[in-house]
């Protein structure tokens, strides 16, 4: 999810396209807190890893 959400900002950013880039951003921040919580071993709905 992280990196579908990097690589929509970057798509985004380059077209101009304004609904891409609030999606990247909104991905990104989800992705990057899934990431951090798998991390540090929290389990999230009922799985220890998203990948």
């Amino acid at each position: 999810m992280l990196l579908v959400g990097i690589i929509l900002l970057v798509i985004g950013f380059v077209t101009g396209i304004s609904v891409l880039w609030t999606i990247g951003i909104i991905l990104a921040v989800i992705g990057a807190v899934l990431w951090v919580l798998g991390v540090t071993g929290h389990a999230i709905a009922g799985r220890r890893h998203y990948y």
